[in-house]
């Protein structure tokens, strides 16, 4: 059971206590949240997009699909899905598909998805398919501080 060395230095960093939660092997954040017996709605996933400035990590619950018009004229930007070596070199210590959603320990800009609201508690990847991090949503809020949220997903069938 182990978080992506990056993430964990952050988080310790800030001081913000969490807990991981082991899990089998899964390919999806959806299956994760299944797996590990977490509400998929509370279960924040991470999707790297890349524009011509850049990249940005969009987050939204595990249960909902990211509308890439909308994201794009909330961030007026022309965006597309980052390849996998574009998430490898970002993530470097991340396994591809279990990025966390705090974009800060990697130096990427985070845009969050208005239905993941106040909840309470919130789980996340934590850098590879087989552990997931707990945080209070509090604690999440402070650790995408200056994230931009808005809304920009839908439920997926």
């Amino acid at each position: 059971m182990t978080i992506a060395n990056r993430l964990r230095n952050f988080i310790d960093g800030k001081g913000i206590p969490y807990d991981t939660v082991a899990h089998h092997r899964t390919a999806t954040s959806r299956q994760a949240a299944i797996a590990a017996h977490v509400p998929g709605s509370i279960m924040a996933k991470s999707v790297v997009v890349h524009h011509e400035l850049g990249y940005a990590l969009a987050v939204v619950p595990s249960t909902h699909r990211i509308e890439l018009a909308r994201l794009q004229d909330v961030m007026d930007r022309r965006l597309g899905l980052a390849s996998e070596d574009e998430v490898v070199s970002l993530f470097d210590d991340c396994d591809i598909g279990a990025v966390p959603p705090i974009g800060a320990a990697y130096d990427v800009p985070v845009i969050l998805d208005e239905s993941l609201g106040d909840a309470a508690d919130i789980y996340f990847e934590g850098g590879d398919h087989k552990t997931l991090v707990h945080v209070s949503g509090k604690d999440f809020r402070e650790l995408t501080t200056g994230a931009r949220q808005a809304r920009f997903s839908h439920p997926a069938p």
